[in-house]
């Protein structure tokens, strides 16, 4: 199994290209099925990425990748496909869902195991099968697969979910696009990489309107060829900038949309972060006598639970006591046992992390939990004491791309044994 070794106090210095964002790409792929021939570019090739497009290959998609043009062109010219997500591809990720609603939509049955993923919290799948059911399928869970269908076509409805759930929200809106009439989703998740589906469905005709947490849906899409390019992932974005933070001389980080991490930048900032600010780049500097702040994740536009890992590592490096309530998952504490192990002074209480700052930390043998707490780690070993050993960096590889080689070129100390 592969591991990182990343030797800490290497000042960082140059620029890092921001790549496109996973979790845009992911239900832009699922959308797909309902399409006859699509190019995205701008997309990441991480594992997730490609595990997708397996998936999409096994329905019965054609894909041909182009890694030098970060981009893949998928073709669905057949009326008969295999309507089937199967267990293997569908285990590690929980993305895989997403092409519930679109086969339903088009082909008027689906079976899909259900997802894996990080195991970051139980993440239900019940707001999914919740919309599905509101727009006429009819759905039976058995074997760990969960089997739809709509014989007559979707129809479409009024649904307001329970709870914001940005993936069931993506669902409902991929098979919302093809029913009959119109679709009223209240109490929606409107984060950016739902936009981002939304301006790809309009391309294809959709008429879709977003007001705060509704979205209103005309169902009437038309095939075409289409292109669409994949916006920025801000969660990288984010990343990077807190590296920089913690140990750039300057990291120029390019290829963005700063209005995407409008709150992080303002969090960052009253912590005593420094940074400029362009129209699509960001300079981020090496900042000191920063500042203990108080933060509780939240849907968007709040600030997300995918950066609460990266930011606890600056907080680890503030003065005085700082405190991260996470209100999304209830088991995203994972890496705090690690990070303790490198020194930092961090307690649990309920769903807050209290963080005692400044700590020096020291490299250690480290094990990652999940995608963005590896991330943390790496975060944590750039400004460590001596060698960090980071384990199970298989989590890391499913949502950025090239990051040994970003920071490398970057002039941190880092190999992949």
């Amino acid at each position: 199994m592969q591991r990182l070794l990343i030797d800490g106090k290497k000042i960082l210095s140059g620029s890092i290209t921001i790549s496109g964002s996973k979790n845009a790409t992911l239900p832009i792929l699922a959308a797909t099925i309902l399409n006859k021939k699509t190019t995205i570019s701008n997309i990441p090739f991480v594992n997730d990425i490609f595990t997708m497009i397996e998936l999409l290959k096994f329905i019965g998609l054609r894909c041909k990748i182009s890694k030098q043009k970060n981009s893949v062109e998928i073709i669905n010219s057949k009326e008969n496909i295999n309507t089937i997500a199967p267990y293997k591809l569908v285990k590690t990720m929980r993305a895989g869902i997403l092409v519930l609603g679109p086969l339903i939509a088009r082909y008027k049955k689906a079976k899909v195991s259900l997802p894996g993923g990080c195991a970051i919290g139980s993440r239900p799948v019940d707001l999914h099968l919740f919309a599905l059911k509101k727009l006429g399928a009819k759905i039976k869970i058995k074997n760990g697969y969960i089997f739809a269908s709509a014989i007559n076509g979707l129809t479409g409805a009024k649904i307001k979910f329970p709870s914001i759930s940005v993936g069931a929200t993506e669902n409902a809106i991929l098979a919302s696009v093809s029913a009959k009439g119109l679709t009223v989703l209240d109490n929606c998740a409107i984060e950016p990489e739902i936009k981002d589906l939304v301006d790809f469905l309009k391309k294809l005709g959709a008429k879709i309107k977003v007001y705060n947490r509704k979205i209103i849906i005309d169902g009437s899409i038309t095939q075409k060829k289409i292109s669409h390019r994949v916006i920025c992932d801000r969660i990288e974005l984010g990343t990077y900038l807190i590296g920089g933070a913690l140990a750039a001389k300057k990291l120029k980080l390019e290829n963005i949309n700063p209005y995407l991490i409008k709150k992080e930048i303002s969090i960052l900032k009253k912590m005593g972060v420094k940074m400029k600010i362009y129209k699509n780049f960001i300079e981020v500097y090496k900042s000191v006598n920063l500042k203990n702040i108080n933060i509780k994740t939240e849907p968007y536009p709040g600030f997300p639970t995918d950066l609460q890992a990266q930011i606890m590592i600056l907080m680890t490096q503030a003065n005085g006591t700082s405190k991260i309530k996470e209100c999304i998952f209830e088991n995203r504490f994972m890496h705090v046992p690690e990070l303790k192990r490198m020194g930092a002074k961090i307690e649990i209480r309920n769903n807050t992390a209290y963080v005692f700052g400044p700590s020096l930390l020291n490299g250690a043998e480290v094990m990652a939990t999940d995608l963005r707490a590896s991330v943390s780690l790496v975060l944590a070993a750039l400004i460590a004491e001596k060698r960090t050993n980071i384990n199970r960096i298989y989590h890391l590889d499913r949502g950025y791309q090239n990051l040994e080689k970003k920071l490398t070129n970057c002039k941190a100390k880092i190999s992949r044994i």
